[in-house]
């Protein structure tokens, strides 16, 4: 039994060494940083340009509130503050006039709420995007390769597959997983195609149905993509891909699934961004299926996510 048991451990141990070596170049080349980001062009922003017909906009990031919930140890706490002056109580202003104003300080985890995850997010085995190894890059001040500050503007086309309507349901369920047949018959139903460099966003419903009226199931469980769906995902050569969840992948894993394996598919082996927790009900009720996305995030040096807002235009 003792010698079964190291032979367990050596051949697990020798599986992640293995693991951890085996790494395809980015085709973009070997310093490449910023992966599916090279898709972009100016004739994919003209084009995504000619999908406004009717001026309408809307804001893909949800609303961020503080005591949120979010996947754990990660929080949100904001404070207001008037420094030097509490309207008044602190005695004339510097400034010669009755000056008031607020300023406001955050403490939070950057993959909170409607993010951004960069490509030196999550690996597999110290390994992440273009064989960059954890260790070589990861300081605690900040990201020296792979920040999402390198990140260009994401301007492209936008897709929306809306997997509550193909499932003929409001939202779907905790922990429901959504295989890439599903994706595919979806993308039938409602006359998808996707072309390189777009966005991809699933629709679930989820997050509309569950984050206000049950916080606690919203933070611990959410449908979402399969690991083969990831593949099937990447196969479309898209520059990002998101979800109305805040993990896209299912949660627990679908049977033989590994957790969060999605990102690995699409990150790591890719180059190709997530978007987390989106805002896509409006687009979805008003079924709008293809728009111009638009995404400047925060660009903070060293950063691994980022809050974002993105913009949907059609």
């Amino acid at each position: 039994m003792l010698i079964k048991s190291l032979l367990l451990i050596v051949s697990v141990v020798v599986a992640t060494t293995v693991r951890a070596q085996e790494c395809e170049v980015s085709p973009w080349g070997a310093d490449d940083q910023i992966g599916a980001a090279n898709r972009l062009s100016p004739a994919n922003v003209l084009a995504a340009a000619s999908l406004i017909k009717k001026g309408e906009t809307h804001p893909l990031g949800i609303v961020i509130e503080p005591g949120m919930p979010a996947y754990p140890p990660r929080y949100t706490q904001l404070q207001v503050v008037q420094p030097s002056q509490q309207f008044g109580k602190n005695g004339a202003s510097a400034f010669g006039w009755e000056a008031s104003w607020n300023d406001d300080m955050v403490q939070m985890w950057l993959g909170t709420g409607p993010q951004l995850d960069g490509l030196g997010h999550m690996g597999e085995a110290g390994m992440f995007y273009n064989c960059n190894r954890g260790e070589d890059f990861a300081d605690i001040t900040g990201l020296t390769r792979l920040d999402t500050s390198q990140v260009p503007p994401i301007v492209a086309r936008g897709v929306l597959i809306d997997m509550a309507k193909h499932l003929k349901v409001a939202s779907l369920d905790a922990g429901q997983p959504i295989t890439s047949e599903q994706l595919k018959a979806a993308m039938a139903d409602q006359n998808i195609t996707v072309g390189s460099g777009d966005v991809i966003l699933i629709h679930t419903g989820y997050t509309d149905a569950t984050l206000k009226s049950n916080p606690e199931l919203w933070g611990s469980t959410i449908p979402g993509i399969t690991n083969e769906a990831a593949v099937f995902l990447a196969s479309l050569q898209p520059v990002a891909v998101g979800a109305d969840t805040w993990g896209l992948a299912a949660v627990p894993p679908a049977e033989g699934d590994r957790a969060f394996y999605d990102h690995v598919v699409l990150l790591k082996d890719n180059g190709i961004y997530i978007l987390e927790t989106m805002n896509t009900g409006r687009l979805a009720q008003e079924s709008v299926s293809e728009f111009m996305f638009v995404l400047g995030q925060a660009r903070l040096k060293g950063a691994v996510q980022m809050i974002i807002n993105p913009v949907a235009m059609w």
